[in-house]
């Protein structure tokens, strides 16, 4: 049976809430662009990990609140600080979204609209996959204001070329959504006000199939993704081979030989 649709906890800089198998965070500073601060970016870490942890939760959507996915770092907050250990500290909490991500076995995607700019492009990047709103308008900005986005860099080096990944971090500028669709940044481009509707669309195609093969592929995948070809393959067929033991793939299997592949709501998840 389809779970129910269900409110989450309140927060302060994000909401969310549950339809079906799919959960959505909207991050929710509107007035200023949705900029990390650092309650939201440990309330969005949170919402990941606890939206990971409901077997009800097969996809999540993250999108943003008003005229912005996100603008980035909130700059206001880098005058509370002085050492560079606090700066290592400060910065550590705004980048922890970025390593859950790859480490949550439920798949995320990204809505984006607007601006998504230095941590916002790192979270567009981070997640697992991205659909952007046409007129759309993504970079990494921080040389603009003296700094680098060096956290940003670490998923943008797995999303895009050496090359491209070094232009956004070198110039500051910023593409346009077709231009992040011809890099490989985002997988779709909709049109203005479509992007929600779409990545939920595909979140939903994402949770109707098998949740156990789903989040294991995507646990296979970030790992095979850090080792050599070889120390891939063999590290591959281990994982294949325990999936191939869940009641998952045994009752799919058989369903789609008997000519009835099974539905969202009929996976034994196990």
């Amino acid at each position: 049976m389809t779970p129910e649709s269900t409110d989450t906890p309140a927060w302060t800089t994000i909401e969310t809430s549950r339809d079906g198998y799919v959960g959505r965070i909207t991050l929710d500073r509107p007035a200023s662009l949705n900029t990390f601060s650092t309650d939201l970016a440990a309330e969005l870490d949170d919402a990941l990990t606890s939206f990971a942890e409901m077997d009800a939760v097969r996809a999540i959507v993250v999108d943003g609140a008003g005229k912005a996915f996100s603008a980035g770092i909130d700059l206001t907050e880098h005058a509370d600080f002085e050492t560079k250990d606090e700066y290592e500290a400060w910065v550590a909490v705004m980048e922890e979204p970025f390593r859950t991500l790859t480490k949550m076995r439920t798949p995320v995607v990204a809505a984006v609209h607007g601006h998504a700019a230095a941590n916002g492009i790192g979270l567009l990047a981070a997640c697992d996959l991205a659909v952007v709103a046409e007129g759309t308008r993504m970079g990494a900005t921080a040389p603009k204001v003296g700094l680098f986005c060096m956290g940003p860099a670490v998923p943008l080096l797995s999303s895009v070329t050496r090359k491209r990944c070094l232009e956004l971090l070198l110039t500051g500028d910023l593409i346009d959504a077709e231009t992040a669709a011809e890099w490989g940044l985002v997988n779709r481009v909709v049109p203005d006000g479509d992007h929600v509707a779409a990545a939920v669309e595909l979140a939903e195609t994402i949770a109707s199939k098998s949740p156990v093969a789903v989040q294991m592929g995507k646990e296979a995948f970030y790992e095979m993704a850090e080792r050599d070809y070889d120390d891939a393959l063999d590290y591959s067929n281990e994982r294949f081979a325990e999936l191939c033991t869940t009641r998952d793939a045994h009752e799919g299997i058989g369903a789609f030989l008997d000519g009835d592949p099974l539905g969202a709501d009929e996976w034994p998840g196990e």
